[in-house]
């Protein structure tokens, strides 16, 4: 869509036609009422969702990539879920990857210029090495970002699952993408700024599309993140005390056992659920392709 006053995003919002004459606390009670309409509109869209979560567990277990890519704040949404897999789920940096139009720098400091390039969009996507296993997830507030246009493109020629994240209906970047989250949070109360309700919603959606595929993958237990990286002394008290919720030992068992298996909080809960060792049961939790509660089943029935 080149006529881009056509966008939702794009549209007065007449709720806030006086924002420069209200009060500080008008505004804030503005934006947060505004804000509410985002959960609706989230979903609204759960079927796309639910869809883009079974290709992308797939593409795990196939050894493919979850990759987003983006421009603007449309980028660095991405940027900020992918970075943030590897210390809660111990997942290799390659597992979700995020490109951003105009590079690292980009994320601190807009190189606004870069989303107008459709080939630079391939371009970035093409240093990936994409396949068939992987799936790529373009975002575009508008729907209709050159950038992220020909990164679908190209993505769809590697034979890559493709997913369009926008916030306009019938985007551009759809017609591009086997899959359409198509999330419409209506006009900004700052007009056209979508870093706003439309970049919530697309951080929910984001959150929701990794968050479930690690649950899928075998990365929780219960609802703990058990394969989370015990990296500093907050993490380390947070394995400890998922080990105690998940088995019922004492505070001082579960620091034993965590520092035995080098805090590794799935093999603990392993060794103690099923009274194996360290060995026995590092090999259950990969038969069971690292799920917990199968492992714990295994192990009973391999007593049995």
């Amino acid at each position: 869509m080149n006529n881009i006053s056509l966008l939702t995003t794009e549209e007065f919002n007449p709720k806030s036609h006086h924002l420069d004459e209200m009060n500080i606390k008008e505004i804030l009670e503005l934006m947060n009422k505004e804000d509410q309409s985002i959960p609706q509109a989230v979903q609204r869209v759960i079927p796309q969702i639910e869809e883009t979560v079974k290709k992308v567990v797939k593409a795990f277990e196939s050894g493919g990539s979850l990759i987003y890519i983006g421009a603007g704040t449309s980028g660095r949404i991405g940027v900020l879920d992918a970075v943030e897999c590897p210390p809660t789920f111990s997942t290799s940096p390659n597992k979700v990857k995020a490109v951003l139009a105009g590079g690292e720098g980009a994320m601190f400091t807009a190189v606004e210029g870069a989303e107008d390039d459709e080939l630079l969009g391939a371009e970035d996507l093409q240093k990936l090495n994409v396949s068939e296993n992987d799936v790529v997830i373009g975002i575009a507030a508008s729907g209709r970002t050159p950038y992220v246009k020909g990164a679908l493109i190209y993505a769809n020629s590697c034979k890559a699952t493709t997913v369009s994240l926008s916030s306009n209906n019938n985007s551009t970047i759809s017609e591009f993408a086997s899959i359409n989250i198509e999330v419409v949070t209506g006009p900004e109360v700052l007009t056209g700024s979508t870093r706003l309700r439309a970049a919530t919603a697309h951080k929910m959606i984001l959150n929701m599309i990794s968050t479930t595929a690690m649950v899928k993958t075998g990365k929780v237990y219960k609802n703990l993140m058990v394969d989370l990286n015990a990296s500093n002394f907050k993490l380390r008290e947070r394995a400890k005390k998922m080990v105690c919720y998940s088995t019922g030992v004492s505070d001082e068992e579960a620091e034993h056992i965590l520092e035995e298996t080098a805090y590794d909080v799935k093999l603990a809960i392993v060794i103690i659920l099923t009274g194996v060792d360290k060995a026995k049961a590092k090999k259950l939790i990969s038969e069971t392709g690292g799920f917990v509660r199968d492992a714990v089943k295994l192990a009973s029935i391999k007593e049995g």
